[in-house]
């Protein structure tokens, strides 16, 4: 899945914070195991670190949380066309956030509504948020309390090629589409209500994060009409797919911990975090993802 190399990119949509201070991320637990508890961490992918009881990791005294943009022309000076985001990650991640906005603006719009656009914060090690500071450890998240999206591209990598996710374009997508599946949850007061203490296959916190997953579905059925990308081929969306189950819990687990729990998931299992990207993408439009 390629961008149309004349699509004009909107890189205010996303605030770049790299290289703004950096802070130095701290493995939970330490070793072996803060490894596979980070990994667990980074793949709530869109939820409130502070729900979680994840207390982010402190920066060292010479090394801030990246703060205001430490280079705001650099975005702007680079990432301007769709030639820009097939060649440069960070434009690609412009880009990514321009269609999807493009594509729920509109749809907004044509029921009705107004959408209020969520910036794409890119950092480096740990930042500071609304909901507060953040590692980078925590992965892709959404911050209701500032309706930003927060992302590592670094540790965004390194997860995808340890969970064994073929970390192509449309695999990155995915995940950006999903945290904006949260925003969308936001707007619409799915956020504020949902209870996401209890765990399990059936939980409010796996229904959430599988609603989640059908809305990024959606929006690659349609990311084509934006204008930015052209249609996805079949081996693009079996890359999303791909990249859908090894998040699933049953994934994590099995890699992890050489065990599965169904009580402990809170994302659900590659099974239905497929099945949900598929409802989306198949049903075409919002109203698919309805219930999960």
């Amino acid at each position: 899945m390629r961008f149309r190399e004349q699509a004009r990119l909107d890189p205010s949509q996303v605030e770049d914070r790299r290289g703004g201070g950096i802070g130095r991320g701290v493995a939970i637990g330490g070793g072996g195991l803060g490894l596979v508890l980070a990994l667990v961490l980074a793949l709530l992918l869109g939820v409130n670190p502070g729900d979680l009881g994840y207390s982010p990791a402190q920066p060292a005294a010479d090394q801030p949380a990246s703060g205001a943009a430490a280079d705001t022309g650099t975005l702007a000076a680079q990432c301007q066309t769709g030639a820009d985001a097939n060649a440069r990650q960070d434009c690609r991640i412009v880009g990514f956030v321009n269609s999807i906005q493009t594509y729920w603006r509109d749809e907004f719009s044509q029921q009705g509504g107004r959408y209020e656009p969520a910036r794409t914060v890119l950092f480096t090690g740990v930042t500071d948020t609304g909901c507060g500071r953040a590692s980078a450890q925590v992965g892709p998240f959404y911050c209701p309390e500032d309706g930003h999206v927060y992302l590592d591209l670094d540790f965004l990598n390194l997860l995808l090629d340890r969970l064994g996710a073929q970390n192509g374009p449309l695999a990155q997508g995915y995940v950006v589409a999903h945290e904006y599946g949260h925003h969308i949850q936001d707007l619409a007061g799915i956020l504020k209500h949902a209870d996401t203490r209890e765990t399990g296959p059936g939980s409010a916190a796996v229904q959430l994060e599988l609603q989640a997953d059908c809305l990024a579905g959606v929006w690659v059925r349609n990311a084509a009409e934006t204008g930015y990308l052209t249609p996805p081929s079949r081996t693009d969306v079996a890359q999303a797919l791909d990249t859908a189950a090894a998040v699933g819990d049953d994934r994590i687990q099995a890699r992890t911990q050489g065990q599965i729990n169904p009580e402990k998931w809170t994302h659900g299992s590659a099974e239905q975090r497929q099945a949900a990207f598929l409802q989306g993408y198949q049903g075409g439009g919002p109203d698919a993802c309805a219930r999960q």
